[in-house]
């Protein structure tokens, strides 16, 4: 059946502007192709356009840089354009292929260059994918950010549709979905807690990111295994034309940057540092119990990147970070790593490649430091992966994308072992699981005249469970009745799907578009957990024979329009997700180092909707955006709140961020940000009753109650050192804000016993950050 989608894929792609076949094999048009880099580091740009005057079209370059583009022999004017760059452009008589590398250089700050570059930057209204949010490192170093540590996803999470869990936290729901249904990719390696101490800070260095991308719903058929999004983190390469070095200092943690070529434009590398450093003034503490504590983290990313040739370049890149916490009672430490090589080919200037292998790993070990009661509990998620990805520039009209990728995961869930006389166990050990998860896709990005652009593909997954491993058997009150036991390597169960991604846009006048997108997901990796504030001690676990893969139909239609020549882009979007196989747990479930945890899930449905509204500008001296979403995501389980629809713990009714940049000059600048949002639904208890001689809560129905609404606004200032004649050196100071006005936003909420009625309890709420001020210097040279 694969052959056929194949086939059909092919047959359409064919079909030309003027309804008729033109087999691309006798064709006379040739190819201009090459790569388009930063003139400045040699840094491949993604994204950028190539455009042809004469034609009114074009194309862009992929995740690698690479562009290529049949046209008719003959004489061509070609714009090359990035945002932020200066546009080059080209007289070229093209008669034979051609292979064309461009540098293209940053702008100067005058209005001028900004509005020239603003013409050409429609992408917004042209793109026939949607839900789509792209950043780059200077998007972010402009948002005011907790501690002064600048963070790509607290910024994602200033988008529409895009929530925080709770405050500070680093995971995210997207359209009303779970943490876990976010795939994030660090240079395509999974990375499964994007968190540092607790989730306060991302695990993402800005400074060593080159590029992201956010996709809300419609998924490029080249990714999946998950329901609601998609965060495709890319690292810099380093520069390949001199050495230079970046960094900053702060109140809690400082960060230093080094990257250059080893062969001039040939080899580069780079290596980018992070740490903490409050564990350092513990032992000044007055405290007997703090001097020997530790708090801290650290995070390096590597990257070294080598070019064979103008048709090979190999790429090999790693992430390594750790959080380490320590005091008299317990001790904690986690963390992730991920691995990539990847090669790049070209095989003809039609045809790009890339293959790459992947590794990645998380783990947690927890532990008490009490002699008498002494225990450590670890546990370990481990990924190896392959990866083909292959792009064919089939004509003018048609881009062809289609590849496979296989992942093998091992979980294992934990392993505690007592080691005092008072230990409450000897040994639990959580058995083993693994699994193949499979990926293979095609896809089409297409041209039909001046004005309709379609984007239509087929991914087909799938996953299979691989012993050794044991299966239990429940009977229908989920007590265990059975079990089965499967050998090491032997294949008990699978899992196969198909999903459809389509998305168009049709383009109404030069400023407008209407676009509509339909995709369809599936998930075989879930997370257990019972709560929304991210934590490290989360349990992943595989679907299996009694837990069935997640499946989520998304629909999505948007009006987007720009004004004052591309300088204002506004968008409106509505979406509808309908959510089957969804997980939940059973009230009081019994997640931690439970051999038995499918007896605590649930599976109904879910679905959400709500529209989104996004204004982005970017003037001479203001820039920023406004973001507005109304959403509401449900959830119902036959054997969960009685069988009655409830809202997600992730519902938030209304959303809204303002996100402001002023330059107050050549040297400072003035960012602002402003976030509100709808509490989030919790479950509180409504009485009490004694069991035994215990008081046991009694509670209200699943998620009926409300957080209080949250707000804040962050301030932060910056000015620059004044930059001498022949001096390489770049300082910058930043001065910031995070929640201005003090608001005492919940954290949690939790019930006190009154100490005169038993029967009696009162809501407290907890809070994290009032008022927090931070002093950052940056540098550069």
């Amino acid at each position: 059946m694969y052959k056929k989608i194949v086939f059909i894929v092919f047959i359409i792609s064919f079909i030309n502007t003027k309804g008729y076949s033109v087999p691309p094999v006798l064709s006379d048009n040739v190819v201009l192709s090459g790569y388009i880099k930063d003139g400045q580091n040699g840094e491949l740009l993604i994204g950028a356009t190539v455009y042809f005057k004469e034609l009114k079209t074009g194309t862009i370059s992929n995740l690698y840089g690479f562009y290529s583009f049949s046209v008719e022999p003959g004489k061509y004017t070609i714009e090359y354009v990035y945002m932020g760059f200066k546009t080059v452009t080209r007289e070229l008589e093209i008669n034979t292929d051609v292979s064309l590398n461009i540098e293209l250089f940053q702008e100067t700050e005058s209005l001028q260059e900004v509005v020239v570059s603003g013409k050409k930057l429609d992408a917004n209204v042209r793109d026939p994918q949607m839900s789509v949010q792209k950043l780059q490192s200077k998007d972010v170093k402009s948002v005011p950010a907790l501690m002064g540590e600048v963070d790509v996803i607290k910024v994602l999470q200033l988008m529409p549709g895009v929530q925080a869990t709770s405050e500070g936290a680093s995971g995210f729901s997207v359209r009303g979905g779970n943490p876990d249904q976010n795939l994030i990719l660090l240079d395509e390696a999974i990375v499964y807690n994007a968190g540092h101490m607790l989730g306060f800070f991302s695990v993402f260095n800005n400074d060593a990111i080159k590029d992201v991308k956010l996709y809300k719903g419609d998924v490029p058929a080249s990714s999946g295994g998950r329901l609601s999004s998609l965060v495709d983190v890319r690292m810099n390469d380093g520069s390949n034309k001199k050495i230079e070095a970046k960094g900053g200092i702060g109140l809690i943690s400082s960060r230093l940057t080094l990257e250059g070529p080893i062969i001039k434009d040939k080899t580069s590398f780079i290596v980018s540092g992070r740490r903490t450093y409050a564990d350092l003034f513990l032992p000044l503490a007055s405290d007997e119990g703090a001097k020997d504590s530790k708090l801290f983290f650290y995070d390096v990313n590597a990257k070294l990147k080598h070019v064979i040739n103008n048709n090979n370049r190999l790429y090999l890149s790693t992430y390594m970070g750790r959080d380490v916490f320590k005091d008299v009672n317990s001790k904690m430490d986690f963390g992730n790593q991920t691995y990539t090589l990847r090669w790049n080919h070209v095989y003809n200037p039609k045809l790009f490649s890339n293959i790459t292998f992947i590794g990645s790993k998380y783990d947690y070990k927890l532990g008490t430091n009490e002699e008498a009661s002494e225990f450590t509990w670890k546990s370990r998620l481990r990924d190896y992966s392959l990866k083909l990805d292959y792009n064919y520039y089939l004509n003018p009209n048609n881009t062809l994308s289609f590849g496979l990728q296989s992942i093998y995961h091992t979980i294992k869930p934990g392993t505690a072992q007592g080691e005092g006389d008072d230990a409450l166990f000897s040994k639990v050990d959580v058995p083993d699981s693994n699994g193949l998860e499979h990926g293979v896709y095609i896809s089409n990005s297409q041209k039909f005249g001046s004005r309709l652009n379609v984007k239509y593909g087929l991914r087909l997954s799938g996953l299979q469970n691989i012993g050794k491993g044991t299966i239990f058997r429940f009977d229908d009150d989920y007590d265990v009745v059975g079990e089965d036991k499967y050998g090491s390597g032997e294949l008990f169960n699978s899992y196969w799907g198909l999903e459809p991604r389509v998305g168009a846009s049709y383009i109404l006048n030069n400023t407008t578009s209407l676009k509509s997108s339909y995709s369809r997901t599936r998930q075989y990796i879930h997370l257990a957990t019972n709560s929304t504030s991210t934590t490290p001690l989360d349990v992943w676990f595989m679907s299996s024979p009694n837990i069935k893969p997640q499946v989520c139909d998304q629909f999505s239609v948007g009006l987007f329009k720009n004004f004052a020549d591309n300088t204002v882009e506004t968008s409106v979007e509505t979406f509808y997700k309908d959510m089957d196989n969804s997980i939940d747990f059973k009230d009081h479930p019994d997640l931690l180092l439970n051999d038995k945890m499918e007896g605590e899930v649930r599976t109904g449905e879910s679905w959400a909707y709500g529209v989104e509204l996004l204004v982005k500008f970017r003037k001479e001296r203001f820039s920023g955006w406004l973001g507005y979403t109304w959403s509401k995501s449900w959830r119902k389980f036959d054997e969960i709140n009685n069988g009655e629809k409830y809202l997600s713990p992730y519902n938030h009714d209304h959303d809204i961020s303002v996100v402001l940049n002023h330059k107050l000059g050549k040297r400072s600048q003035l960012s602002l940000n402003w976030v509100y949002f709808s509490g989030a639904p919790f479950t509180a208890p409504n009485g009490r009753m004694f069991v035994g001689g215990d008081i046991i809560p009694l509670y209200s129905k699943r998620n009926e109650e409300q957080l209080p609404d949250y707000h804040r606004m962050d301030l932060s200032f910056t000015i620059k050192n004044k930059k001498k004649e022949g001096r390489k050196w770049e300082g910058e100071w930043n001065f910031a804000v995070y929640n201005l006005y003090g608001r005492k936003n919940a954290w949690s909420i939790y019930f006190e016993q009154d100490e005169d009625d038993p029967y009696k309890s009162t809501a407290q709420k907890t809070y994290l950050f009032q008022f927090v001020p931070s002093v950052t210097y940056n540098f550069k040279f």
